[in-house]
């Protein structure tokens, strides 16, 4: 029998629009002859299954939804919410709750990454080498010239708690950071403020199977603006290498590093972890549970240099976690 998977996408953030695009990607990947793919989209206003081409609302007690008198449920839900409250553990917390399985990392993993400042800095203690930074949060009172004596310029700012280069700034004067602050406030109720580092910047899609942990080829990341910023990122503006152009010791260094990542968080499902290097030194940006999966997403890129397919990857992780609770509540 073929199982019901969620595609879950939403949220309550400006990133709204690019999961969007990856439930479409994800419901690309995945093979409808296996399964029955339905988009679930959840924001402020209303939880609702796209069915037959119209709306119905979502049941939030259990998940579920009814079409001609029959209610149907979910045996999966694939989760591809970037921002609260799929990348932050709220939703996971939902679906631990109602014992249905889920594709990404867990509450914990997922509340520990989505903060960068203290994901970054909690990775620090376990040798993971990250660029200095500060954090503020709403009302924190602050002195741009203390911020700049103690990170030097240019920095970067930009929510604390988001992603996607939303509300991120390169601010190279001190004339500029209260502006980039305050934007970055409009985007969540913390800001990072992150010394500039130069150098190359590659990111590393990483997995678990049934043999183990898997880290994909890198990606090297050519943006044509200041920094890798949302029309670098969605609009073309940016030259993206798979295989990444790098020494191979390096790459090699940085797979490790990024299952070393995996295990130290706890992860679930697909990350992905940036990086800057400075020279042969990766230094840290962040860690993404929740990372893009359009057609030419990062990770996509990565699975077929990596000589995979994107179906098989997400049907293994689907398979892995339906069993996993299955086998735990027997």
């Amino acid at each position: 029998m073929k199982k019901n998977v969620a595609i879950v996408w939403g949220g309550y953030s400006s990133e709204i629009v690019v999961s969007e695009k990856s439930a479409e990607g994800i419901y690309s990947f995945l093979d409808t002859g296996r399964y029955n793919l339905y988009k679930v989209k959840i924001d402020r206003h209303s939880w609702e299954v796209e069915y037959r081409g119209n709306p119905v609302p979502i049941n939030k007690n259990d998940f579920s939804f009814i079409v001609d008198d029959e209610t149907k449920r979910f045996d999966f839900a694939y989760i591809t919410i970037h921002g609260t409250p799929g990348e932050d553990g709220v939703l996971q917390g939902y679906f631990d709750m109602l014992s249905i399985p889920y594709s990404n990392c867990g509450v914990l993993a997922s509340a520990l990454t989505f903060n960068k400042f203290i994901c970054n800095n909690f990775l620090k203690n376990f040798g993971v080498e990250v660029a200095e930074s500060l954090v503020l949060r709403e009302n924190d009172p602050y002195h741009p010239e203390e911020i700049i004596a103690k990170l030097g310029l240019p920095v970067f700012v930009k929510p604390n708690m988001g992603g996607s280069s939303f509300a991120t700034n390169k601010v190279k004067a001190a004339t500029e950071l209260q502006g980039a602050i305050e934007e970055a406030l409009q985007e969540a109720p913390e800001v990072i403020i992150e010394r500039f580092i130069a150098g190359t910047e590659v990111t590393c899609g990483c997995f678990e199977s049934d043999e183990g942990l898997v880290a994909l080829p890198l990606t090297e990341v050519i943006s044509s603006n200041e920094f890798f910023d949302y029309d670098a990122k969605y609009n073309g503006e940016v030259e993206e290498i798979t295989p990444a152009r790098i020494p191979e010791a390096v790459t090699l260094a940085i797979q490790e590093e990024t299952k070393k990542i995996y295990r130290l968080i706890g992860a679930k499902g697909i990350i992905r972890t940036d990086y800057i290097l400075q020279g042969d030194k990766p230094l840290l940006l962040e860690v993404n549970t929740t990372p893009g999966m359009t057609g030419t997403s990062f990770i996509p890129q990565q699975v077929e240099a990596g000589g995979l397919s994107m179906g098989r990857v997400l049907s293994d992780i689907i398979e892995r976690e339906y069993n996993k609770l299955s086998n735990k509540e027997e």
